[in-house]
C-alpha cells in the first residue's frame, strides 16, 4: 500500500459526472431557495434555542449576546466556506465531498465517519430532548406516562445509585422486569425517531412541506416569546453587562455553539435541489442570518426579564415565564419546543443518509447504502440505518456523553471545510465569469498577506492589556493545568504558523478566519471529549484499512 494512495483525490469535474449536477440524478429535485432556507433555519432554530441558551446566559450575563455575535461570525466564514464548496461541487455529501476534493481520500474518510457525530448521535440528544418537553406537554392535558417510559436506561440506573431522589430513581423502583432485567426506556424518544425515518423514507417533498410548516410555527411562536416577554423586561437587569468578565462570556462558548449546529445540513441536500450552485449558498448563509438575528433579541429579551442567576436550566423559556406568573405562555413555549426539536431532527435524519449513499458511490461504504427507492426516490437503505443508529443508543446511553460528541464532531467538520477551500486551485477567468452570470457563489479574495499577521500582533496585545494573567496562567505547565493549557498552546502554535503561510502564500483572508476561529472554539473541549473522539476515529479508520481502502473507486489496484 503506497502511503500518496491514501490521500488520492477526486476532481470536481469527476464528481460532477457521477451524479448532483446533471439530469441524470435519480434524486427529485423540488428544493428552492426558501425550501433551503427553511431547512437550514429547522435544524438551527432547536435543542440550542430551548435549552442552551439558558446556560450561556447563566454563565456571560447579557453580554452572552457579543458571544452570539463571535460565534455567528464564526459560522459565517465556515457557512460561506460551505457555499464555495457547494457552488464548484453541487453534490450530495457535505464536508465529506468537500474534503475528498481538497485533502484526499482519507481526510474524506475521516470527515465522513465525523459527521455521524453530528447527524447521527446528535439526534439522539435532540431526541431525548424532545422527550422531555413533549413528556411536560402531556402533563399539561393531565396525561401522565410511568416514568420507567420517560427516562432511559442509563440515567435511571446512575440515579438509583446515587439515591438521588426523582424521576430516575423513581422509574427504576417502579419498572416491570422480565426475568432479572427492569424495562426502562425512553418511549416518547423511541417514537419520534421511527416517524422521522419513516417520514424521511418516504421522500424529500413531504419532508420538505412538512419542514417549512413547522418552521413557520416555530418562528411565530419565538416572535410571541420576544414580543410578550419584551413588556416585562426590566432594564436593571442588564446591570453589570459582564457580570463574570469576557471570561464568564467566554464560559458559554459550548452552549452558544451548538445553538449554531445545523446550517451545513443544507449542504447535503444538493443533489435535490433546482439550482444547487445559486441556491445552497444562498440557503446557508440566509438562516444564519435570520438565526443569528433570534439569538441576539432573544438573549436580551429573557436576561431583562429576570436576573441572569435564575437561567442556568434546561428549560429557561418555561423558567421565565414561571417565574412572572405567565401560565399561559408556558403551554406555548412547550409546543414551541416539540415542533423546533421535531424540525431539527428531521433535518438532520435526511443528511446522514445523502452522506452514507455518497461514501457508497465512492466505494468507501458498501453498496447497498447508494440504493434509491424505485418509488419514493430517497436512499432507502441509508435511510433506515439512520434510524437504527439513532434509535438503538436511545435504549443504553444517556444525553450528556452524545452532547460531548456533537459539538467536537461538528467543529472537526468545519475546521477541514475551511482549510479545503485554502487548498482549492484557483478556477479560470472563464469559470468565474461564468459563475457570476448565473449568479452562482464565489468566496470574495481578500489577501491576509498582511492583514492576519497584524491581527495576530493586535489580538495578542489587547489580551495581554485586558487580562494581564492570561499568557502566564496558560503556559503553566504544572501536573493540574498541563492536559487543559495544552490545547491553547498547540491553537498558539497554529496561528503563528498560518501568520507566517499568510505572508508568503497570499492566503484568503476569509478561509484562514473561519480556520482559525473554529480551531479557537475547539481548544474549550475537554479533555474527555477528546479521548472518546480518538477512539471514535480509530474505529473509523480500522473500518477504512479493511474495507474502505481496497473497494474504493479510485483504488486502480483492484
Amino acid at each position: 500500500m503506497a502511503f500518496s494512495s491514501l490521500f488520492r483525490r477526486k476532481s470536481t469535474t469527476t464528481i460532477l459526472q457521477q451524479g448532483g449536477d446533471g439530469d441524470h440524478t435519480e434524486l427529485h429535485k423540488v428544493l428552492t431557495v426558501r425550501d433551503l432556507t427553511f431547512f437550514g433555519i429547522a435544524a438551527i432554530i432547536g435543542g440550542g434555542t430551548f435549552s442552551a441558551i439558558g446556560n450561556a446566559c447563566f454563565s456571560g450575563g447579557p453580554g452572552v449576546v457579543i458571544l452570539y455575535i463571535i460565534c455567528a461570525i464564526a459560522c459565517g466564514f465556515t457557512a460561506m466556506c460551505y457555499a464555495e464548496f457547494a457552488s464548484r461541487v453541487p453534490i450530495s455529501g457535505s464536508a465529506y465531498t468537500y474534503a475528498y476534493v481538497s485533502f484526499g481520500e482519507l481526510f474524506a474518510w475521516i470527515i465522513g465517519w465525523a459527521l455521524i457525530m453530528e447527524y447521527s448521535i446528535g439526534n439522539i440528544y435532540i431526541a431525548f430532548s424532545w422527550s422531555g418537553y413533549f413528556t411536560n406537554l402531556l402533563e399539561t392535558f393531565q396525561i401522565h406516562l410511568p416514568e420507567w417510559l420517560t427516562i432511559n436506561y442509563q440515567s435511571a440506573h446512575s440515579a438509583f445509585l446515587e439515591n438521588k431522589a426523582g424521576e430516575g430513581f423513581n422509574a427504576w423502583q417502579t419498572a416491570p422486569m422480565v426475568g432479572n432485567l427492569k424495562i426502562i426506556f425512553d418511549m416518547p424518544a423511541v417514537v419520534i425517531n421511527l416517524l422521522i425515518t419513516y417520514l424521511v423514507y418516504r421522500g424529500t417533498k413531504e419532508s420538505r412541506n412538512i419542514s417549512n410548516f413547522m418552521v413557520m410555527i416555530k418562528l411565530v411562536i419565538i416572535v410571541l416569546v420576544i414580543v410578550v416577554g419584551a413588556f416585562y423586561v426590566d432594564i436593571d437587569n442588564w446591570t453589570p453587562f459582564m457580570p463574570n468578565g469576557f471570561k464568564g462570556v467566554m464560559g458559554g462558548v459550548s452552549a452558544v455553539f451548538f445553538a449554531y449546529i445545523g446550517f451545513d445540513a443544507v449542504s447535503t441536500l444538493a443533489e435535490e435541489s433546482k439550482n444547487p450552485q445559486r441556491d445552497l449558498p444562498r440557503g446557508m448563509i440566509y438562516s444564519l442570518l435570520v438565526c443569528t438575528v433570534v439569538y441576539i433579541i432573544l438573549a436580551l429579551v429573557i436576561t431583562g426579564m429576570v436576573s441572569y442567576t435564575l437561567l442556568g436550566v434546561s428549560d429557561p423559556l418555561a423558567e421565565i415565564f414561571a417565574l412572572k406568573g405567565v401560565k399561559w405562555m408556558l403551554f406555548i413555549v412547550s409546543i414551541a419546543a416539540v415542533v423546533a426539536m421535531t424540525s431539527v431532527m428531521l433535518v438532520f435524519q435526511m443528511g446522514q443518509p445523502r452522506i452514507w449513499m455518497t461514501m457508497s458511490r465512492d466505494g468507501l461504504m458498501p453498496k447497498k447504502f447508494s440504493e434509491i427507492h424505485p418509488k419514493y426516490k430517497t436512499p432507502g437503505f441509508a435511510t433506515i440505518v439512520t434510524g437504527l443508529v439513532v434509535g438503538i443508543p436511545i435504549f443504553f446511553t444517556d444525553e450528556n456523553f452524545v452532547l460531548d460528541f456533537t459539538s467536537i464532531g461538528t467543529l472537526f467538520a468545519f475546521v477541514l471545510v475551511c482549510g479545503g477551500v485554502l487548498m482549492l486551485s484557483p478556477q479560470s477567468e472563464a469559470e468565474i465569469a461564468e459563475r457570476k452570470i448565473n449568479g452562482k457563489f464565489k468566496i470574495p479574495y481578500i489577501n491576509s498577506k498582511f492583514i492576519f499577521p497584524l491581527l495576530v500582533v493586535v489580538s495578542a496585545l489587547l489580551i495581554q492589556y485586558l487580562f494581564p494573567t492570561f499568557f502566564a496562567d496558560t503556559f503553566d505547565f504544572s501536573a493540574d493545568n498541563m492536559t487543559t493549557n495544552s490545547t491553547m498552546i498547540i491553537f498558539f502554535i497554529l496561528c503563528i504558523v498560518m501568520a507566517v503561510l499568510s505572508f508568503l502564500k497570499n492566503l484568503s483572508l476569509i478561509p484562514l478566519l473561519g480556520l482559525i476561529s473554529c480551531c479557537y472554539l475547539l481548544t474549550g473541549m475537554a479533555v474527555s471529549n477528546w479521548k472518546w473522539f480518538g477512539v471514535w476515529l480509530l474505529i473509523g479508520l480500522v473500518f477504512y484499512f479493511i474495507y474502505g481502502y481496497k473497494n474504493s473507486k479510485l483504488n486502480t489496484n483492484k
